[in-house]
């Protein structure tokens, strides 16, 4: 039995005594209420005479349908079914039972609404079910009440109250009115992991209905009668800036309403770390359709003039830094020279144990590989777009954002308007992958619809979103291995970093492990506009260490996985330094699971076979990835899965990520890849940028989960990182060449993004 003090989130819960129908309303502070949507589950209950709207809350009906409203931004990782599922274990309701709805945007109810790195369900978990238990726990005392009997000894099952001696028995909405005027309890139990009857088993994705029926539920839906469609003008390339432009080459054209510019962002704003944006002053285009804007773009007359090196302040979680932006039109083939230079530059050291420059100057043979990958495009399937309605006294905006509160407070500055007078609504969203985080089109929008007097819908195109767009950064990275006349493993030694970040995690696996171990990083400024990626930095540095560890095996004459478990045991019985971020009992066992899983002895005749694993977002993932040539091309067979992300709560959903990543995975490693001329992006469109095909995805995905109690972890990015070392180190078996520069089928050693 877990028994948990309310007092902690007492201020998050409030009863409302103001009942209609008997219902009992509770909330919580990150559950916001909003308007039933007439979903066709709701279409197919019996619902309850009137539901009680307040900031926050679990509500239920008089006749027990219970409405649960999901937080967290949606964009197909199945939040607005997991998060709900929670409060629905600890209220002790049956599922059929229950409506999920999304709720609004409100920063100062719920605090960050934020989905992004992998922490909507962990950082959930144990407000969700404090929630569901202190509902059921008031209904248990209103039916005591009622019945003249120990709260202790009434039970709950399936929404239904019961006490056992006398046989009395009652549905929740039969005590909903009369638990709403109890006040809420010091302390509540939670339900033992065993006992779970919803967490844990499959439920269809709610939103599921409505997405293969064409439901509107997206962003780009968004139109309300009367509104316009806006759509941007940047420049050609990354490094310039409008010089000039002629408004009337395009006025005069069949629906265009009007064209002007914007500035996003003010020169002295200090920034968020979400405030990325390069092209600050676009044209906008503004139209009564979208095809008539598209036509006015082609034809309006531009001209574009390059911009000087400016510094901006940004305001991080460590505190404001300046940020300085080069001048310059930025190519490909200087990065890569740029970035291969810093192999024989100082760098700054982030974590050195023991004496790591005598253990090379006395090793007998040293082990060293150099990494690197291009920028890639997000290319979510719904490209960027955002609804807005501003007026002088406020501003209703609408559209696909991962993270709302972080636009809040720009908008607020820029239409200089108080955050209460700024409205955003929710939509699901086309994809996501850390894209969306970034809001500048929202800040376009609202511009646009503030200078035209009217509701706009702002779109880009798909040439817009992939020209213009936010890139995961270009890395490079190099890895030395000393060791003895023995093959024994005498010191580590990685340098990694990218434009403009690096991607180095100094304190994660192989650190830890060795006693020898030094780790340096560095960046390199510029103009290019960048920001997270599903799994940011790990999604290349997994594959480049993931890579080295298997040639370092090799080299060592030994199996690959034997060789990380060698390790690891290292790190769990005699850990070298106190800052390792990873446990590495966890980090074995999915490499113990996946070695049993794959069969990893056993490959089939023509099957090439890589490994790798990875920890990232507080969870751990393995993968053997099969490989067979067909054609002289490779082909994924199968890919094995092992992940340890705690209490899985909704397992199909879970598969479902993880399967979504792998095809991810495989596709990027194999064709991903934005290169820059001049500051200009070579690919614009999906005709010249490479996305896997249905053909080219694994035939089988076999995804497996560690059995544990632990409270849940991350689980739509961690599976995304070990897909990149797998594939290579299964090519590298396939056809005997090592593969150091994505992506891996036009490896070209002298060109990245």
């Amino acid at each position: 039995m877990t028994l948990v003090k309310t007092q902690i989130g007492r201020r998050a819960f409030i009863v409302n005594t103001g009942l209609a129908s008997g219902g009992l309303v509770l909330g919580f502070s990150w559950l916001n209420a909003c308007k039933p949507e007439q979903a066709s589950k709701m279409a197919a209950m019996e619902m309850p005479k009137e539901w009680f709207e307040i900031n926050a809350y679990l509500k239920i009906g008089d006749n027990g349908v219970a409405t649960i409203y999901s937080p967290n931004p949606e964009f197909g990782q199945n939040v607005k079914t997991s998060m709900p599922m929670i409060v629905a274990e600890e209220l002790d309701i049956d599922w059929d039972k229950v409506l999920v709805e999304q709720a609004p945007f409100n920063s100062q109810l719920f605090g960050r609404q934020f989905t992004g790195g992998s922490q909507g369900i962990r950082r959930g978990w144990e407000g969700l079910r404090m929630a569901g238990a202190t509902a059921r726990q008031m209904l248990k005392e209103a039916a005591a009440q009622a019945w003249q009997v120990p709260a202790a000894e009434i039970t709950t099952a399936a929404g239904i109250l019961k006490h056992e001696a006398s046989g009395k028995t009652a549905g929740y909405g039969e005590m909903a009115a009369a638990a709403a005027k109890l006040p809420v309890p010091e302390e509540v139990v939670l339900k033992e992991v065993k006992d779970f009857a919803i967490v844990g088993h499959s439920k269809k994705n709610v939103d599921g209905n409505e997405i293969v029926t064409g439901k509107p539920m997206f962003g780009v839906d968004y139109k309300p009668e009367g509104t316009l469609i806006a759509m941007p003008v940047f420049p050609p390339a990354f490094g310039l800036k409008l010089k000039d432009f002629d408004a009337s080459s395009v006025k005069a054209m069949p629906g265009i309403v009007d064209v002007f510019t914007i500035k996003t962002l003010e020169d002295d704003y200090v920034r968020n770390g979400f405030d990325t944006d390069t092209h600050t002053e676009p044209i906008i285009i503004v139209g009564k359709s979208t095809w008539e804007v598209m036509q006015a773009k082609k034809a309006l007359r531009a001209e574009w003039q390059p911009f000087e090196a400016h510094t901006h302040t940004v305001a991080g979680w460590g505190g404001e830094q300046k940020v300085t932006v080069p001048a310059g039109l930025e190519s490909s083939r200087d990065h890569l020279a740029s970035m291969q230079a810093f192999d024989t530059k100082p760098a700054r050291v982030a974590r050195r144990d023991g004496d790591p420059e005598a253990a090379f100057k006395k090793a007998a043979k040293i082990v060293e590989r150099s990494y690197s990958c291009p920028f890639l495009a997000h290319n979510c399937m719904e490209p960027m777009n955002f609804y807005a309605h501003v007026t002088d006294e406020k501003a209703d905006l609408a559209g696909p954002l991962q993270a709302p509160e972080l636009i809040e407070g720009t908008l607020a500055a820029r239409l200089g308007l108080p955050i209460e007078k700024i409205d955003i609504h929710l939509t699901r969203m086309g994809g996501g992958f850390g894209r969306r985080a970034y809001s500048h089109h929202a800040v376009e929008a609202a511009l646009a619809s503030r200078q035209v007097k009217a509701p706009v819908l702002l779109m880009y195109s798909r040439e817009d979103d992939m020209h213009f767009g936010i890139y995961r950064p270009a890395y490079h990275a190099t890895y030395r291995a000393a060791l003895d006349e023995n093959n024994n493993l005498l010191a580590f030694h990685v340098k990694a970093g990218g434009i403009p970040e690096t991607p180095l995690h100094a304190n994660r696996f192989p650190a830890g492990a060795i006693d020898n171990y030094l780790a340096e990083a560095w960046d390199i400024p510029s103009n290019i506009t960048i920001g997270a990626f599903r799994a940011p930095r790990s999604n290349f540095i997994a594959g480049a260490e993931q890579s080295f560890l298997d040639e370092l095996a090799e080299e060592m004459g030994k199996d690959p996985i034997d060789f990380r478990l060698e390790l690891l045991e290292r790190a769990t019985t005699n850990p070298v330094g106190e800052n390792n971020d990873y446990e590495a009992d966890r980090y074995a066992g999915v490499l113990k699971l996946v070695k049993e899983k794959s069969g990893w002895g056993a490959a089939g005749a023509g099957v090439s076979r890589g490994v790798a694993a990875y920890f990232c977002h507080n969870s751990y993932a393995a993968h053997v990835l099969d490989l067979k040539m067909e054609n002289g091309r490779p082909k994924v067979d199968k890919v094995t899965c092992a992940i340890d992300c705690g209490i899985v709560v909704n397992p199909d959903a879970a598969a479902n990520m993880a399967e979504g990543a792998i095809v991810d995975g495989v596709g990027n490693a194999m064709f991903g890849e934005m290169s820059f001329s001049d500051g200009q992006p070579d690919k614009s469109n999906f005709d010249n940028y490479r996305m896997i095909r249905m053909l080219e995805a694994p035939r089988e995905i076999d995804v497996h989960f560690v059995q544990n109690e632990i409270a849940p972890t991350g689980m739509g990015e961690p599976p995304f990182p070990p897909v990149f070392g797998a594939y290579a180190n299964a090519l590298y078996k396939a056809t005997g060449t090592r593969h150091y520069h994505q992506p891996f089928l036009s490896d070209k050693p002298r060109i990245i993004g």
